[in-house]
């Protein structure tokens, strides 16, 4: 629904950031991954993903196009929401989440805090063949 804002900075934090646009402030959510490209920036265009529950409305917010995809992905795994998506690209650069899957590397997965083994094989299972499929990468 929303593919990007773009605007000025009038907040932000390693966890959210608002940006005003047209003269509206959004509050967006974002990862220490994009906060890390985006904390010396005063004017900023961010990929998002709106994300619609009974009880809420959710902006996320991400500064490269890859980010946003893994997102994606992982939030079509089962027993992984928008904030684990979240949590897990905080903790981890989205290259490094998208190799720890094709190589089925548990042990890095499971290093996130809040992501066990279970849910770790779980997304290998769900989300590897995708992965090469979409990086051309061969196994």
């Amino acid at each position: 629904m929303i593919a990007y804002v773009k605007g000025e900075i009038t907040y932000k934090n390693p966890a959210e950031i608002i940006v005003e646009a047209g003269g509206i402030g959004y509050r967006i959510h974002i990862s220490l991954y994009t906060y890390t490209r985006i904390e010396k920036l005063e004017r900023v265009k961010l990929l998002t993903y709106f994300h619609v529950k009974e009880d809420s409305q959710t902006l996320y917010g991400f500064a490269e196009p890859m980010e946003r995809g893994l997102f994606i992905h992982l939030i079509s795994v089962s027993g992984i929401g928008p904030n684990t998506a979240r949590l897990i690209l905080s903790s981890m650069d989205p290259e490094d989440v998208r190799s720890a899957v094709i190589a089925e590397n548990v042990k890095s997965l499971t290093a996130v805090k809040g992501l066990g083994p279970k849910t770790a094989k779980r997304m290998i299972v769900e989300l590897k063949d995708k992965l090469i499929k979409e990086s051309g990468d061969s196994q």
